[in-house]
């Protein structure tokens, strides 16, 4: 079995209150103070108390240009993606030397050579690690990554894995852009890394298993969710409708890949859900008929540090595998959604017991 030996979650350091940020940001969309309130309100009803940025928020005026931007991105990218695989390494007792496959997503920025090259380098990775950067998935890369990565530990049980996430998200900022896709969009991502070490299953490091996973796109969205990539760099995609995609599609998703394990949504004791926004968990909880301390810990990983993109559903796996607390051999369910429309979900089972033989979660 596929398994998950560890999740290391990081945040940058500049970390400010939703108001403050958009008392900054405000002017930066548009210099027509009477907008400035509106904005103000919008960023406040994003359930959201604190986020992180790559910067100092100062510095957001300057970043006028998508090649000092970009700059930005593959500079930080790469500091926060080495500090969240270190810590990933450690707590699974594993080295850089030890990661034979190496998958990056990111939807904030590029780079050729790209971050998992540079990371690879930094830390003193094999030369022969086998290295996939993934451009394009947004926010449901998390998701889709450790299914890809699932599948290319089945096929090499020896192996072990590692998927990093970097997203700067207050990077794509558009300057002079008020429209209400920009604001939402200033009002509700954040930047974060992560980074999951996963293991083949003739591995012995211990971890949560990787039961299945289910891929879907869902039909006539592909202009609801993504960028307008242009001269001044990432502008935003995104439609008042996704949360109606999700209420209308995730459910059925959701109980056909537990169908397929002889599962169904009263079996599954972890809900694992993308930080999207207010209404997309709304949307969500609806969709799979679930009460609302259900997705407790996405939204205050949302409250806390905002939608992460990709690395957004890890955090919130980071936060469950910290608290514990899961029963012996309970199942969890990890999903989020990208451009497309499209949706990942994963199946996740906890182990029986810790290797010292007490039960999972136990002090």
């Amino acid at each position: 079995m596929v398994r998950i030996a560890s999740v290391a979650a990081v945040l940058p350091e500049h970390v400010h209150a939703q108001a403050e940020i958009a008392d900054v940001l405000a002017p930066l969309l548009t210099a027509d103070q009477r907008l400035w309130p509106a904005i103000r309100r919008v960023h406040g009803a994003e359930g959201i108390e604190t986020r992180h940025h790559a910067l100092a928020l100062e510095d957001y005026a300057n970043l006028t240009t998508f090649q000092r931007t970009n700059d930005t991105f593959l500079r930080v990218a790469t500091d926060l993606a080495a500090k969240a695989t270190r810590r990933a390494l450690a707590d699974a007792g594993l080295t850089a030397t030890d990661v034979d496959y190496l998958l990056f997503t990111s939807v904030t920025g590029i780079g050729a050579p790209s971050v998992d090259v540079m990371l690879a380098d930094r830390l003193g990775m094999r030369a022969d690690v086998k290295h996939v950067p993934v451009f394009g998935l947004g926010c449901v890369g998390g998701a889709a990554g450790i299914a890809r990565v699932r599948d290319y530990l089945l096929g090499h049980p020896h192996d072990v894995a590692l998927l990093v996430s970097v997203e700067l998200c207050s990077l794509t900022l558009q300057h002079g852009d008020a429209s209400m896709a920009n604001i939402v969009s200033s009002g509700l991502f954040g930047d974060g890394a992560s980074a999951v070490v996963m293991v083949g299953a003739d591995r012995s490091e211990p971890g949560v298993e990787v039961v299945g996973t289910r891929s879907a796109l869902y039909p006539d969205t592909l202009d609801q969710l993504g960028w307008d990539i242009g001269g001044s760099g990432f502008r935003i995609v995104l439609s008042p409708s996704m949360a109606d995609i999700v209420e209308e599609h995730l459910g059925d998703d959701v109980a056909d890949l537990l169908a397929a394990h002889q599962l169904k949504v009263s079996d599954v004791g972890t809900w694992v859900a993308h930080t999207g926004g207010p209404r997309i968990l709304e949307s969500a909880a609806r969709a799979l008929g679930l009460p609302d301390e259900a997705l407790a810990a996405s939204w205050a990983s949302l409250a806390r540090a905002g939608n992460l993109s990709s690395s957004g559903v890890l955090h919130v796996l980071a936060d469950e595998l910290a608290v514990g607390g899961q029963l012996p051999g309970s199942v969890g369910v990890l999903f989020a959604f990208g451009p497309g429309v499209c949706a990942e979900v994963v199946l996740l089972r906890w182990p029986e017991s810790t290797p010292d033989g007490r039960p999972v979660g136990a002090p």
